[in-house]
């Protein structure tokens, strides 16, 4: 009916498109909108030569992962590197720790004014 109902906010480098960002409206889910609308863009890289398709990272055994997975693409390993300060131990970055899922929960519960203030003290020390 003529309404947007996703979208995608994609960067290009060189040969390469990497959909950054997308998000779309509730009905998009029944419509496909998502998979309606990853195909024309892997479609128009194709057309303009384009010869990556960056799905991006995701963690394994998520639901983004399994969208990815469902195209077609293979997961390569992506190796991290960390700079470790203080308890000398890597972080454990996995969003279904109950820990992760009780801090997530705790945080969108904030007001916003005091998520905004303490965001960027926050971020420093999570790495």
């Amino acid at each position: 009916d003529g309404q947007v109902v996703s979208a995608v906010l994609s960067l290009y480098f060189r040969d390469e498109v990497l959909p950054y960002y997308a998000g779309g409206i509730p009905a998009a889910r029944q419509l496909a909108a998502f998979d309606y609308m990853y195909w024309r863009l892997m479609e128009q890289a194709c057309t303009d030569g384009l010869r990556v398709f960056d799905f991006g990272r995701s963690m394994r055994d998520t639901g983004a992962y399994a969208f990815k997975k469902n195209w077609g693409f293979e997961p390569q390993p992506l190796h991290y590197q960390f700079h470790m300060t203080g308890s000398g131990t890597p972080p454990v970055l996995d969003p279904k720790r109950p820990l992760y899922r009780y801090l997530a929960a705790t945080w969108r519960r904030l007001p916003q004014s005091i998520a905004n203030f303490a965001g960027p003290l926050v971020s420093r020390v999570l790495y």
